[in-house]
């Protein structure tokens, strides 16, 4: 089980953030995590790279059960994250190739000496994003798309078993954003990786994440079948307004009535 979470709970200065948060992820599945800004989603991710622990509930994220087992670095070793504040923490001088690196080392900024065997993974992943034609340019020198693609090579330098991203299409107009996740597809195929793709624009979800997650007010509203989940009905009760689902091209997109 890639997570495990039975009840959980957190609580942040006497105020509940998240309640009764039911949920399982098994090895390869691809999830969706669905919510309105301020629903919850930021903490519930925090929390599965163990920046928080839960306040009531049981929860194992890798194997390794909160409270039971050493966490902190170590699971986040094996957790690929990809967030717009990770990104504001790099050093714009960086070059694109120096921040995949770094992925190596779990660090913000290159400190040590990579070996020809970390440089040419680094290449390798910077060649599979679409990105190795400026991997020496600065990171302030690129767009928001390529800072995307760099970071999603650098978040898979550790050979992840969950690999987040956090809304990743945020501030890409519609090409880039459509070359994103055409490359983000093609990551969700491979079986030995989960995916939790965060959003809350539905038009971003894929066919290949097949399980959706509803998070509305800091608690689960809805979750399975992306099919099954994503409808009219359910989602017209989730926004408390008449809304409509389509499916074309097997994406959903959203229209109010």
């Amino acid at each position: 089980m890639v997570v495990k979470l039975e009840q959980v709970g957190w609580k942040r200065n006497g105020k509940w953030i998240l309640q009764n948060i039911n949920w399982e992820i098994k090895k390869g599945e691809n999830w969706v995590l669905y919510g309105l800004n301020g629903a919850g989603k930021t903490a519930l991710l925090n929390m599965i790279c163990a920046y928080y622990h839960p306040t009531v509930g049981n929860m194992e994220v890798l194997g390794r059960r909160f409270g039971k087992a050493e966490l902190g670095g170590s699971l986040r070793r094996n957790i690929g994250l990809v967030s717009n504040r990770l990104q504001q923490s790099f050093y714009e001088s960086d070059s694109a190739f120096e921040i995949v690196l770094s992925g190596e080392y779990a660090s913000i900024g290159l400190y040590e000496t990579p070996t020809a065997e970390v440089k040419n993974k680094a290449i390798d992943l910077l060649e599979r994003m679409g990105s190795i034609q400026y991997a020496d340019r600065s990171y302030r020198s690129l767009s928001q798309g390529e800072r995307q693609r760099v970071l999603i090579a650098r978040a898979l330098m550790l050979n992840p078993e969950l690999l987040i991203l956090d809304e990743p299409a945020t501030g890409l107009d519609f090409l880039a954003r459509e070359q994103l996740l055409e490359l983000i597809g093609k990551l969700s195929n491979d079986g030995e990786l989960s995916i939790i793709y965060v959003t809350h624009h539905v038009e971003e979800i894929l066919p290949e994440f097949n399980h959706t997650f509803l998070l509305k007010d800091g608690e689960k509203f809805l979750s399975g079948c992306t099919q099954e989940i994503l409808s009219s009905q359910h989602l017209s009760d989730f926004f408390s307004i008449p809304v409509e689902l389509m499916w074309k091209h097997k994406r959903p997109f959203l229209v109010k009535n």
